[in-house]
């Protein structure tokens, strides 16, 4: 598999996360980057990124795609991570405001009086309105710096929310397709015990008529019982797969049983014409990766921010003041007084605290970069793992729809024969076992296909737009 090298600053360049001006300060490690996914075979690729904001609607179920808005309208972990957004929109917005000057104001009345031999004196009362203004200019970036890691820190709640949002259709689409498995699996089941049931009674029959002795009889009630034990598992499976729908979308149990039951109640089967996009497409996608890359900026952002701490502020201040004898003469020219004061101020000794501060800092961005590659890596993992799932479950699905269409063949000649007399019961019960295990894998492999297909749209980055 051939590869590409890429550093850092080349790798956020990818993912569209330096609007904001920001840049790694150093390159670091280069990571490797695949040009072509290895496992890649029955999938076209090609360049370009591809749209797959609402990737269930690929599975043509009307149900399923209404449960996902349902989710998406009143999930719980969707509204906190919209309200997670709000505060950090207005942290930024409040590290912004220190780029401007600090005004304050404040008025007074002050009565005096005077007293002369015991007797009354004179009394009087004075006026003052005064503003206030203070500014520390930005000389070394400190707080540009910060509004910088505020500024990534919105844009790492923005990517967390489609985090959000991606994973919550992966987890219904799941949690979807288990309970149709499910459904189909009781039906097959009901089916089963009704052909059991059949063989049972046709049993008793023989060995009242003196034909078979009572072992074959309690050979097939034993059989028919087995198959009836299997449903109540189903049933709550069923039960617990709605439960967990109605919670995703945030509603309580039995919320949502009228819009399951209305629809049709197949296995959603997935299209298998995805097209794959070049592994960067994918990490411009992927929500997780412009996550941890803007937390990356934002830890690069505050080193700046605190490094800035070892050089000296600016700080000036500017006051008006009005004072006059009387209320009607205060904002007279005559009565205003100004003055305007510069102050530079810097660390002289601190027993090392801001160095410290600042190896701290490094070590905490150092540890934002190597998650950003632990998170590079994984999405590249769980892209290569779907394919494979997706691959192996196909040829598995073809081999068992085949060895199950011979099953119920030979389950329904058996059947025959048994009651012509021409064969004995053990083979019944064998085709019978034989049948139900092939559909119960035929079901399961279904189903494992199908999520192969979820997860690959997840980990190609689908979910979110």
């Amino acid at each position: 598999m051939t590869s590409t090298r890429f550093f850092f600053t080349a790798a956020i360049a990818s993912l569209g996360l330096c609007g904001c001006g920001m840049t790694a300060k150093k390159d670091r490690s280069s990571v490797s980057l695949p040009t072509n996914w290895k496992n890649s075979n029955r999938f076209p690729v090609t360049s370009g990124p591809k749209d797959l904001s609402r990737w269930w609607s690929r599975f043509e179920d009307a149900t399923l795609t209404r449960v996902i808005a349902a989710a998406w309208a009143a999930n719980p972990d969707l509204a906190s991570s919209t309200a997670r957004v709000q505060e950090a929109r207005a942290r930024r917005n409040s590290e912004a405001a220190s780029l401007f000057p600090s005004v304050t104001g404040s008025t007074a009345a002050n009565s005096s009086s005077t007293s002369r031999d015991g007797q009354g004196g004179d009394s009087g009362t004075a006026f003052s309105a005064n503003l206030t203004a203070a500014w520390e200019a930005d000389l070394f970036g400190k707080n540009r710096s910060t509004i910088q890691a505020a500024t990534a820190q919105l844009g790492a709640s923005e990517e967390n929310f489609h985090s959000v949002q991606a994973s919550l259709a992966s987890e219904i689409a799941i949690a979807y397709t288990n309970l149709r498995v499910a459904e189909s699996a009781l039906g097959v089941l009901q089916r089963t015990v009704k052909t059991r049931g059949e063989t049972s009674e046709l049993a008793a029959w023989r060995t009242q008529s003196g034909v078979a002795d009572s072992l074959e009889s309690a050979q097939a009630l034993t059989s028919l019982e087995q198959a009836r034990a299997a449903i109540p598992t189903l049933f709550q499976t069923i039960a617990q797969n709605r439960n967990l729908l109605a919670r995703l979308t945030g509603q309580a149990p039995g919320s949502l049983d009228a819009l399951l039951d209305s629809g049709k109640k197949s296995i959603p089967s997935p299209s298998s014409s995805l097209a794959l996009g070049i592994p960067a497409d994918t990490l411009r996608q992927r929500p997780d990766v412009r996550l941890a890359g803007y937390q990356l900026l934002a830890a690069t952002a505050t080193s700046r921010a605190v490094a800035a701490t070892r050089y000296p502020a600016l700080n000036l201040t500017g006051s008006l003041g009005m004072n006059a004898l009387s209320s009607g003469k205060i904002f007279n020219p005559e009565t205003a007084t100004a003055g305007i004061i510069a102050g530079l101020t810097g660390p002289i000794f601190n027993a090392g605290r801001i160095r410290a501060n600042i190896d701290a800092q490094n070590a905490v961005e150092e540890q934002a970069y190597q998650t950003y590659r632990a998170v590079v890596l994984t999405s590249l993992s769980e892209v290569e793992n779907a394919l494979i799932a997706c691959r192996r479950s196909t040829e598995r699905l073809e081999t068992l729809e085949k060895a199950t269409a011979a099953a119920r063949e030979a389950a329904a000649l058996a059947q025959q024969r048994y009651k012509a007399g021409v064969t004995d019961l053990l083979t019944v019960l064998d085709t019978q076992r034989t049948l139900l295990a092939l559909e119960d894998s035929l079901f399961t492999t279904r189903a494992n296909r199908t999520i192969a297909f979820i997860q690959l749209y997840r980990s190609l980055g689908g979910g979110w737009s």
